[in-house]
């Protein structure tokens, strides 16, 4: 389907945002390999966390829907072996903490993804997996992964990129195996594996970049509440700091401080958002935003907080363009690897729109603020890029047309009625 997106004059009102997508896997899996049921309320329902909980009941794993929760029914740690090829759709998530599940199952399987996630990288799992014995095999590192099970062992890893995909993967594994598994990052990226696991009552250790979890654990049932996900809170985080007359109140948005770049940013830029309500859920900071209109100044991003907003820059890049100055965004090259290459993806929108701007081989650099022009849009497969250029039509002048809209459903379903709920003009 094809979404108009119209200019509007403020945005207004008390809205939520589905649970939060990273959470959600998380919560299915260990809950999977859990002794006993889990119980999650404010589970996502996007495409993706779908594709994780389909992925889970092909392994013999079982669901119960109640009215306000979803039951995991704790497979242990033994799942079923698949009668089919596992699909993960367009989850980069699914199919790498999957994976270190999987590796330790007394089966063979295959996991597969869509045309988007077949061109996404998966050495950085493949390679610590197979030093704790998995086997492998790819085409050239790329899905589909075929796995065969093995009993694992632990090891001390250190990791050529922040990513909590590829932590997250080896700490799972290192559940399974014999002895302390430890991952040592570049940077921080987002812990809420080290977050829930405690949850499940597994200890983790950590120090400073440094993460541990001992194996064999045995994970036993909890009950979880899932925070609302800050990014897709981004989208109306920003809206309302950039359109005139704005207040918003976005409830129950999980505050994780490897989660909150957006937020530090917007700051940093000059934008009104104040944390209301602050709490703690299942070990994730918790809190109820209010954003009012603000005027905006260019900033550089790079370096240590870049893992912590990753998922927003393409959003942050739209905002840069009504932004006073200049916005530099680099050392963000695993743009050019997400479900699009962002950076040029994100450019070519841009200038479509009647934006200059200047991608570099790790980022962007925009002077601002510039007018935006409505116009036809592709979304080359990539929610974060439909939803960032709806943002983008708010402010256009004329009519925006995001096409193949419906791909924000893989992480937002009813994105686009919720924005019509809250804008006005």
């Amino acid at each position: 389907m094809n979404q108009d997106i119209q200019s509007v004059k403020r945005l207004e009102g008390i809205m939520t945002v589905p649970g939060d997508k990273s959470v959600s896997h998380r919560a299915l899996m260990f809950g999977a390999i859990a002794t006993g049921d889990t119980h999650i309320r404010q589970l996502s329902h996007g495409q993706d966390v779908q594709s994780t909980r389909r992925c889970l009941e092909q392994c013999g794993v079982s669901f119960t829907e109640t009215a306000d929760s979803l039951i995991v029914h704790g497979a242990g740690f033994t799942l079923q072996a698949p009668e089919n090829i596992l699909d993960a759709g367009n989850s980069g998530t699914t199919m790498r903490l999957f994976s270190g599940i999987l590796a330790a199952q007394p089966f063979q399987c295959t996991i597969k993804g869509d045309a988007s996630l077949t061109k996404r990288p998966m050495k950085r799992i493949i390679e610590p997996l197979t030093l704790m014995g998995a086997s492998i095999e790819s085409e050239n590192g790329y899905p589909p992964l075929r796995i065969s099970g093995k009993q694992l062992i632990a090891i001390d890893y250190l990791s050529p990129v922040a990513s909590a995909q590829v932590k997250s993967c080896i700490l799972i594994a290192g559940l399974f195996s014999n002895g302390i598994t430890s991952v040592t990052e570049p940077q921080l990226s987002r812990d809420h594996t080290e977050r829930m696991l405690p949850c499940f009552g597994i200890p983790v250790q950590r120090d400073g970049l440094k993460v541990s979890v001992e194996g064999p654990a045995r994970l036993q049932g909890t009950s979880l509440l899932v925070p609302g996900d800050i990014s897709s809170a981004a989208f109306f985080m920003v809206a309302a700091s950039l359109l005139p007359d704005s207040k918003l109140v976005i409830q129950n948005v999980g505050m994780n401080p490897s989660r909150t770049g957006i937020y530090d940013v917007l700051i940093q830029m000059g934008g009104k958002i104040a944390k209301q309500n602050q709490r703690i859920e299942n070990g994730e900071p918790v809190a109820d935003l209010v954003i009012e209109s603000s005027h905006l100044r260019g900033v550089t991003i790079e370096g240590n907080m870049i893992p912590k907003l990753i998922d927003e820059l393409p959003l942050l890049a739209v905002a840069a363009t009504q932004a006073e100055g200049r916005t530099i965004i680099r050392d963000a090259k695993e743009l050019r690897v997400k479900e699009s290459d962002r950076i040029e993806t994100v450019a070519n929108n841009l200038k479509a729109m009647g934006c200059e701007i200047t991608a570099t081989e790790d980022g962007f650099i925009i002077d601002g603020p510039q007018p935006l022009q409505g116009a036809t849009l592709p979304t080359y497969h990539d929610h974060r890029i439909a939803m960032s250029f709806a943002i983008a039509g708010l402010f256009a002048k004329g009519r925006t047309t995001i096409l193949d809209a419906e791909t924000a459903e893989i992480s937002f379903p009813g994105f686009y009625n919720l924005l019509d709920d809250i804008t006005y003009g």
